[in-house]
């Protein structure tokens, strides 16, 4: 018979049991396994069947259940030991409030706001897409484990990003699920009077927007969560946050509109209704949250600055993170468009933001040239402190972004670089934790710079615990190819295969990331059938392991998976490599544990920073890389393997020299390493690279040594600087009176009459003092207003000076400006003078694009 209705019946948790909700609310399970422990132990089934959501599964367990939880006194004990080690985790002072001065009370830092368009801390809580969501996450987790006060926003999708799976060609399908806020780790921000907290913006046309609030909170962080899914809203509104990197550019700015804006008045009403400190710095993960910067310039206009005063106070708190080394990766928008919403009044101010003048807003991101407004443009110019993502991606940013800074070389614009990291608890598997907690005991070794302990780890402890992480992927390898293949329209009964794939005991290869085609999916397919030959090696078999979405509109991208997908599908290589669909954090875990080997070959120097490699490293896996991202700077021939880079301008001539070396090095130093065994059996030049691996590299790739690298040389330098104009409320017209004042002056100042004293005509013998001396005419400003420096250095082969040695010159009594100095490299060297704007507000002597030189 069919019902005539339906009702839901969900159990009620005992009052004894409360304590489970507090534990499944706060997402710091999703890193203490103890707890996660705790929630399966209370119903093993329906923990499974939640998808292992504690929040989601709470209400489904029988009531009988619950019941017996209630009297069973072990349980209760666990559940009680873990809820005070949760109120001890979150009371603690920390690492933050031990080394930051003042950091008990207010202190430098008090607040810090983090805004990014996704956050990856577990599928639970389904809001990101893949890399910058991950270290997004992971920024957080390690924020809260420092104790680092801090508050994120970003948005609530209601279907997130897209499940993957395939159709029977192999070309990747979309699918979209719906996330329920009563199956989600989040709750409603209450207002005083019990109402969930809203705030709202104006959208051309009068049309308000209402934003409801939510919280996760990920352990001592609270992340705020804007959702326009409001019954008030009109339809379009209520769509604009619908999916993660959905839409046409339309989408996306009312999108960013929401997070940079609705962000900005989100973070304020949270902090009125909780008590909160208000945030003093405003770090911008990417420029998605750009608008955030234009609406905190408004609010100071409203309060009386003017804007050149009010962009000088915002800049001075603002931290921006870069995380694209190419121009197709930034969001671009037409002009006009954002004319529109920013909807100038008869005054010629925003409608959107209140007392913004529209066109000098627009200002801040329209190219040169050109009616494109560049979100990264606009996100170097709101914040006054900005970062790439590794070492060399900080320096291909200083050349993308040069223009920006007129008369400067390269290596003096102001963007510097803080190496992404990866929260050790989250992507250490329990058999690798056990072994950590072995050799350097049961601490939170992230805070260690020391891991050197690791190297008494035996090859058998090494070899039994690769074992088993290996065996773990292999077995979900072959669930994953099987369900694939029935959703792709296979029958069960064809399927057997599937139940053998992969070895437990072959060298296996890991392969997952993001599909773009800089990525590089398909290098290893450059000669087919020499991967043949490698992979089905009888007596040294190699197999890999490939996950990976494209993004939806990326269609080059769908055509390198389908060319990887349909030589996995051969029948002759089908047991040796597999592509697992739908990739994310659950399945990440086990496929970055359980490969031996992470492969990455990206076209350098395209990859910002990559971090799946790291979580590789932290579970033994041995790092085989093209010398991009992080590996550039931590590379090391006794902890992996490096790809060369091959310096010719044609793309498919560098593919095939590069995948001939990835080849060569696999065919003769990974694989031999790894089969080769001493007289015990044991992998004994393996292990040692293992080892070396976990003691030299593992220490250098853990979030918290990143968070604590944006603490002190960024956060703090940028709350200092907020303060500053927070405590003298003169500050910002002074500078503004100053910075217009230096740039009617520059273009009278003049340097003149260089010469080098101490020289016997064109040479100086190594170690001998010279003067260098010059006169220089300020054009009325004053001796402090600017710094005067020599500059020396090689000679490069443009002429250019390189590597330039920066010498400041004092006046003499005689007017002139010099400086006395040794010449301690031999060799031609080039010398001139400059001169720069100085003043205790800027950051950077670059910062104004004010340069002049002999």
């Amino acid at each position: 018979m069919k019902p005539i209705s339906t009702i839901t019946v969900s159990s009620d948790l005992p009052s004894v049991l409360e304590p489970l909700r507090d534990l499944a609310l706060n997402l710091r399970w999703t890193w203490r396994r103890q707890t996660v422990d705790l929630f399966r132990s209370l119903d093993p089934q329906v923990f499974a069947a939640s998808g292992e959501n504690p929040i989601a599964m709470l209400s489904r367990v029988p009531a009988g259940r619950l019941a017996e939880a209630a009297r069973d006194e072990t349980f209760l004990a666990q559940m009680r030991s873990e809820a005070g080690d949760l109120r001890t985790y979150l009371d603690s002072g920390r690492w933050f409030q031990r080394t930051v001065p003042g950091a008990q009370g207010a202190g430098d830092g008090s607040s810090i706001a983090y805004f990014s368009m996704e956050f990856g801390i577990t599928p639970t809580l389904p809001i990101y897409s893949g890399g910058l969501g991950i270290l997004a996450g992971d920024h957080l987790k390690s924020a809260s484990d420092l104790g680092v006060p801090l508050v994120a926003i970003g948005l609530l999708y209601q279907w997130g990003y897209f499940s993957q799976s395939l159709d029977p060609s192999g070309w990747q399908q979309e699918n979209y699920h719906h996330n329920d806020p009563e199956q989600l780790p989040i709750s409603p921000v209450l207002t005083s009077a019990g109402e969930q907290l809203t705030v709202s913006v104006t959208m051309p046309g009068g049309r308000e927007v209402a934003i409801a609030v939510w919280k996760a909170q990920v352990g001592r962080v609270p992340l705020l969560l804007l959702d326009t899914n409001l019954e008030t809203n009109d339809e379009d509104a209520r769509q604009i946050t619908d999916r993660l990197y959905g839409g046409d550019h339309e989408h996306r700015i009312v999108q960013e509109i929401v997070l940079g804006i609705g962000g900005v008045r989100a973070v304020e009403a949270y902090a009125q209704a909780t008590g909160a400190p208000a945030p003093t710095v405003f770090h911008l993960n990417e420029g998605h949250a750009g608008f955030s910067g234009l609406e905190r310039v408004g609010r100071r206009i409203d309060a009386g600055a003017s804007f050149s005063e009010a962009v000088a106070e915002v800049r001075a708190g603002t931290v921006f993170t870069t995380h694209t080394p190419v121009p197709a990766g930034i969001d671009r928008f037409d002009a006009s468009r954002l004319r529109s919403y920013l909807d100038a009044d008869e005054t010629g101010l925003s409608r959107l933001i209140p007392s913004l003048p529209v066109e000098a807003a627009l200002a801040l991101g329209i190219e040169k040239g050109g009616d494109v407004f560049n979100m990264a443009q606009l996100g170097f110019r709101i914040a006054q402190r900005a970062n790439g993502v590794a070492k060399l991606h900080g320096a291909v940013s200083r050349g993308m972004f040069q223009d920006l800074y007129p008369g400067f070389d390269v290596p003096e614009v102001p963007i510097g670089s803080v190496t992404n990291g990866v929260h050790r608890r989250t992507w250490t598997s329990a058999h690798m934790d056990d072994l950590y907690k072995k050799a350097l005991g049961d601490v939170d070794i992230s805070s260690l710079s020391d891991w050197s302990a690791l190297a008494t780890l035996t090859d058998h402890e090494l070899t039994e615990t690769r074992n088993a992480l290996r065996a773990d992927l292999v077995t979900m390898a072959r669930d994953h190819v099987k369900e694939s293949w029935l959703r792709r329209g296979a029958d069960e009964a064809e399927l057997a295969w599937t139940e053998h794939i992969l070895d437990p005991n072959a060298l296996t290869i890991g392969f997952a990331r993001r599909v773009s085609t800089y990525k590089r999916l398909t290098l290893m397919l450059s000669d087919p059938e020499r991967l043949k030959k490698i992979l089905l090696d009888e007596s040294r078999p190699v197999q890999i392991v490939v996950a990976g979405k494209s993004h939806p509109a990326d269609r080059p991208g769908k055509e390198f998976l389908q060319q990887l997908v349909q030589f996995a599908d051969d029948h002759g290589v089908r047991h040796r490599i597999a592509f697992l669909p739908d990739y994310d954090i659950r399945m990440a875990s086990v496929l970055i544990a359980g490969s031996d080997v992470w492969l990455n070959n990206p076209v350098r120097p395209e990859e910002a920073s990559g971090t799946s490699g790291m979580k590789a490293v932290l579970n033994g896996g041995l790092t085989f890389s093209v010398s991009d991202g992080w590996w550039d700077e931590m590379k090391d021939d006794e902890a992996g393997w490096t790809i060369p880079t091959a310096e010719v301008p044609d793309q498919s001539e560098r593919n095939r020299i590069e995948a001939e070396a990835l080849y060569e090095i696999l065919e003769q130093s990974i694989v031999p390493l790894f089969y080769e065994r001493d007289a015990r059996g044991m992998q004994r030049g393996w292990m040692t690279k293992v080892r070396s691996s976990l003691v030299k590299v593992a220490p250098q790739i853990v979030a918290a040594r990143m968070v604590r690298d944006y603490v002190t040389d960024l956060y703090l330098p940028a709350a200092r600087a907020a303060s500053a104009f927070a405590s003298d409320p003169a500050l910002a017209g002074e500078f503004t009176e100053w910075k217009a004042a230096v740039q009617q002056a520059w273009s009278a100042i003049a340097v003149s009459g260089v010469t080098l004293e101490g020289t016997d005509g064109s040479t100086v013998s190594t170690g001998a003092e010279v003067t260098l001396a010059a006169d220089v005419e300020l054009g009325g400003l004053r001796d402090t207003d600017v710094l005067i420096e020599a500059v020396l250095g090689e000679i490069g082969a443009d002429d250019e000076i390189i590597d330039p040695q920066l010498i400041p010159l004092q006046r003499g009594d005689d007017g002139r400006w010099a400086a006395r100095f040794a010449l301690a490299a031999p060799g031609e060297v080039g010398y001139t003078v400059r001169v720069t704007p100085q003043h205790p507000v800027l950051a950077s002597r670059a910062e104004l694009g004010l340069v002049a030189t002999a």
